[in-house]
């Protein structure tokens, strides 16, 4: 994909959901076009949303500073807490998802999410 001065601008975007530039002449149903003075320049297109959990786990742990598993229960609440404001538990098996990722059980996020929402 050549330069551009919108897709240098949104790059950092498009990366951080997870997303990829496609050229035009590529481009599918569910890419989003990117214009520029009336002319396609490029696409976005979005990642499965399968994929969806998997990258907020990725973002959640760049920003603790480690993997869930390793966090201590501090932290893992703290991570509960984050992918709660992400809208990561609104996904389909996400709660199972998360408790395999820090190494606890269901009941343990469970747990967290009550008193996140309890004290809210």
């Amino acid at each position: 994909m050549k330069s551009h001065p919108l897709t240098d601008a949104v790059a950092p975007l498009v990366a951080a959901v997870g997303a990829a530039f496609v050229e035009p002449g590529d481009m599918v149903e569910g890419d989003l076009p990117l214009e520029w003075e009336g002319k396609v320049i490029a696409g976005v297109r979005f990642a499965e949303v399968a994929s969806a959990l998997d990258r907020m786990i990725t973002q959640v742990e760049t920003e603790l500073g480690g993997s869930l598993q390793e966090l201590e229960r501090g932290g893992k609440q703290a991570a509960v807490r984050m992918l709660e404001e992400r809208g990561a538990f609104e996904l389909r098996k996400s709660i199972e998802n998360v408790a395999d990722a820090m190494g606890v059980s269901r009941i343990t996020i469970y747990n967290y999410l009550g008193a996140i929402r309890d004290s809210a």
